[in-house]
């Protein structure tokens, strides 16, 4: 195989998509696109903007084509989509917006047809984050736009798709909450046939699979002079998790920030996960199991800035010894409908007087604590790497190393998820190896006891 230069890189989170290219010899992103991922309101229900979202990688890759040049394409976007393509290729029923919430009789009927979590090892989620709670829906809401259904497909092969015509669907996807996948047989559940669908699925490929060349009239609008391999994709979280597979001896945990915290355990077991405590298994790029939790960590962060502001990490980072003493604390759950704790609503406690410094620091504190409760519950062992957003908050970091007494690594740069995919092209990205925390002067033994009292735990 031809290991390409520079490859490009199609990356759509639930919040922003962009369109990046790296060097192949540095790992480093050399040019960047990006673009909100805006959700229509509908009809016939909360969706994404894929149209928008496909002008956008186009424009992007015709001006990337000019400068700095790829000679491979590869993606990543988030998890709990599916897209359902008619007899003329284009989507039957649009792309849903996983947080969309289904009427009562619908959830009531799906809870009955999903397999038992010793199956998927996929929790009960809110709205469509269980991507087989999604296709129920439409094929119960919609049957008539259903019935021209003729293949479906996790969302970044769906994106592959447009570029090569090839249909495919990927494990990482596949395993990802969707109630669909067996990860430990490594083939479809037996909801797949409750709902009728498995002459439906398209052929599962490999992540690292060239599915082909981009289509002669793609090729000839974004102006490449030459065939393009496009390779299968992944599911974002899964994309961050791979770099770290690479040379890596387990155990480690990786904790992968973005609108979710979602959380890794490599090298360990799917024999103590707590379903009702939104844990779960992924499947990584090599099809296998991996135990991992979760909280929208992300969101809440965004949340807590349009209340509060921007977060000073220096200032909250001062701000913490006292916070401390103090025990200013926030209790989940900001956003709601997944995490830990659930049914839980936020909770402030002893803030009467708290500056905004004090209250980023108790936020920051929470961050960590439910990351930390995150890794408990999955039996995570060694040490941490933190990457995303969350990796250059100095705050969040030395609380992490606080509570957890192991490494906590942060890993330079905004995500993970961009060179993981990148890896899907044959090449390994030299990254550099992160700087671990400090350990702070402050003791969090006695906050961290009250804060896990304060939920009843």
């Amino acid at each position: 195989m031809t290991i390409p230069e520079k490859i490009a890189v199609l990356d759509i989170g639930k919040t922003n998509a962009k369109v990046v290219v790296l060097d192949c010899m540095t790992g480093g992103e050399i040019a960047e696109r990006r673009t909100p991922n805006r959700v229509l309101p509908g009809p016939p229900y909360p969706h994404y903007d894929i149209e928008s979202l496909w002008e956008f990688a186009l424009d992007a890759l015709a001006g990337f084509a000019r400068e700095p040049g790829f000679d491979a394409i590869s993606i990543t976007t988030h998890g709990a989509s599916a897209v359902l393509l008619g007899t003329d290729g284009a989507p039957a029923l649009p792309v849903l917006d996983y947080e969309h919430r289904y009427p009562e009789d619908i959830q009531k009927a799906y809870a009955a047809l999903r397999p038992q979590f010793s199956e998927t090892f996929s929790p009960a989620l809110s709205g469509g984050l269980n991507v087989g709670a999604q296709l129920h829906y439409q094929k119960t809401a919609f049957p008539d736009e259903f019935a021209r259904v003729r293949a479906i497909l996790t969302y970044p092969q769906y994106w592959a798709f447009r570029l090569t015509g090839v249909a495919a669907n990927e494990v990482t996807s596949l395993g990802c909450h969707t109630d669909l996948w067996r990860p430990r047989d490594g083939s479809y559940s037996s909801l797949v046939d409750k709902l009728g669908i498995r002459d439906l699925m398209a052929p599962v490929r490999s992540a690292f699979d060239a599915l082909g060349p981009v289509l002669p009239e793609i090729t000839q609008r974004i102006g490449l002079t030459s065939p393009v391999p496009v390779h299968c994709g992944i599911h974002d979280s899964n994309a961050s998790l791979l770099a770290h597979l690479i040379g890596r001896e387990p155990p480690f945990a990786v904790v992968s920030t973005g609108t979710w915290v979602v959380n890794f355990a490599v090298g360990g077991d799917l024999d103590h996960l707590d379903p009702e405590r939104d844990t779960l298994a992924n499947v990584d790029a090599y099809g296998r199991a991996v135990p991992s939790s979760r909280f929208m960590g992300g969101r809440e962060f965004e949340i807590l800035t349009a209340e509060h502001g921007r977060l000073d990490p220096p200032a909250a980072l001062a701000a913490m010894p006292k916070v401390i003493e103090k025990q200013v604390m926030l209790l989940p759950n900001i956003a709601t409908g997944s995490g830990p704790f659930p049914g839980h609503g936020r909770q402030w406690i002893n803030d009467a007087d708290a500056s905004s410094d004090e209250r980023w620091a108790a936020a920051c504190l929470y961050l960590a604590l439910m990351t930390e409760t995150c890794l408990e519950l999955i039996g995570a062992k060694g040490p941490v790497l933190v990457e995303g957003p969350f990796s250059s908050n100095p705050a969040y970091l030395q609380a992490m190393r606080s509570l957890l007494r192991q490494d906590v690594i942060a890993l330079p740069g905004s995500t993970g998820t961009s060179q993981g995919a990148a890896l899907l092209a044959g090449v390994s990205p030299k990254t550099k190896p992160g700087s671990p925390a400090p350990m702070p002067s402050w003791d969090m033994r006695r906050y961290r006891a009250i804060w896990g009292n304060s939920l009843g735990g």
